[in-house]
């Protein structure tokens, strides 16, 4: 197989990655409680029509005939996606989920896009290249908002929802550890007093003899 095959291979990979994505994307648009989130998954599902557009005009422009590869690393991440929105959580812990989720996606895109782009730009294909970065840029934005969303509001808002229990497990737990310290301590304490009553006993006796 030749760097070109490879190529070919790779981009009817992400063709068939993008279909994918088309499906999946509402469902997680669906599941996201944040206005914020869901607004993200709605807008990045525009674009992935558009790149999916785009893919086409690359194979054109290679004079490759248009056509999917099964893609089994994202249908994998999918899978998972579907499984964590089957997950007992609601709220931002579901949302927190949810952008894990998607970022995986997003990481695998961005690394397929890159290898291609790379290898197109070895091989001279210029038009090739701009069109994948383009979505390459995509993609990278779509990561960089998702972690901002994360980070700004949703990872707290979900580590608040659950604060309260936690914390209260926590309470539990450290008072568990000092009452077995205390009794730890006051045992030491009846152990060190019955040695010196001991050695205080047979210092008496040995003055009587």
């Amino acid at each position: 197989m030749t760097l070109h095959e490879m190529m070919v291979d790779e981009i009817r990979d992400l063709y068939h990655a993008e279909k994918q994505l088309t499906k999946a994307l509402p469902k997680l648009a669906k599941a996201a409680t944040n206005d914020d989130l869901r607004e993200a998954f709605e807008m990045h599902l525009e674009e992935t029509q558009e790149q999916i557009t785009r893919l086409e005009e690359v194979f054109e422009a290679l004079g490759e005939k248009v056509k999917a590869k099964p893609c089994a690393g994202m249908a994998g991440i999918i899978e998972e996606g579907n499984d964590t929105m089957k997950e007992d959580a609601d709220g931002a812990v579901m949302d927190a989920a949810l952008i894990a989720a998607a970022q995986r996606a997003e990481h695998y895109e961005i690394g397929a896009y890159g290898t291609c782009i790379e290898w197109a730009r070895l091989m001279g294909h210029t038009e090739v290249v701009a069109l994948l970065e383009q979505t390459l840029e995509e993609e990278k934005a779509t990561d960089k908002k998702l972690t901002m969303l994360a980070e700004s509001e949703i990872n707290q808002a979900a580590l608040a929802e659950g604060g309260h229990e936690d914390g209260e497990e926590e309470e539990e737990e450290t008072g568990r550890r000092v009452a077995k310290a205390s009794g730890a301590r006051k045992q030491t304490s009846r152990r060190q007093a019955s040695k010196g009553g001991t050695r205080g006993r047979a210092k008496a006796a040995d003055r009587r003899r």
